[in-house]
């Protein structure tokens, strides 16, 4: 009798701890692969370098810096372009070739994974314009201080705000001007923000922004 109660204790217990492993099991087998940065460097030099420069850098002024930029931002708006939810038909062409989830992540993570270069106002006489819609905002039309999400440096954060520190002066106004005007509509924040600021408030931010490093 004592045999069998231990016998059966043991499977109880050999029961349990199975149970108990499941969980653990469970997430480890959906844990997301890592990103290829190998495959990402591949998209990115047969796809991307033409408008992006191979590593991202300092590219044609009309097109945005990525090197150093959040890969869940960058993942973020070229799955937005796939959908059409950022518009885009240059992107929308790209966009497309990406095939997969992973695809899309391989070349977000092998840009964030390069430096980003410093880059520099040019105007000194709208610096101190831009500056204080940075830190301070614009408190008579209710346009918040844009380090308060994007940080005092520019750095951005991590899936939420997209580093802007040494982005082309024209490409952060262009992209300023589209959420204002209602042509780029993936972040009603942003359009928000932008619909209190004048031509000349969003000139002066974006140049101001170039120089954060």
């Amino acid at each position: 009798m004592k045999a069998a109660v231990a016998l059966l204790s043991s499977l109880m217990s050999g029961l349990l701890a199975a149970t108990l492993a499941l969980p653990a099991a469970a997430t480890e087998a959906a844990a997301p692969a890592k990103p290829d940065l190998a495959k990402g460097e591949a998209t990115a030099s047969g796809v991307c370098v033409a408008c992006h420069s191979f590593d991202g850098s300092r590219g044609a002024p009309a097109n945005p810096i990525l090197a150093g930029q959040h890969p869940e931002y960058l993942a973020k708006q070229l799955t937005e372009f796939k959908s059409g939810k950022r518009a885009n038909p240059v992107m929308q062409g790209m966009a497309a070739t990406l095939a997969t989830d992973a695809d899309v992540k391989n070349v977000a993570a092998f840009y964030a994974a390069k430096s980003a270069k410093a880059g520099f106002a040019t105007n000194k006489a709208t610096v101190a314009q831009g500056e204080k819609i940075w830190r301070g905002g614009i408190a008579e039309r209710k346009v918040p201080a844009c380090s308060g999400c994007h940080g005092p440096s520019g750095a951005g954060m991590p899936s939420q705000y997209p580093r802007l520190a040494g982005q082309h002066a024209s490409y952060t106004e262009a992209q300023l001007l589209a959420f204002r005007d209602g042509t780029r509509k993936n972040n009603a924040q942003m359009t928000g923000v932008a619909a209190g600021m004048s031509e000349a408030d969003i000139k002066a931010v974006a140049d101001y922004v170039a120089g954060l490093h």
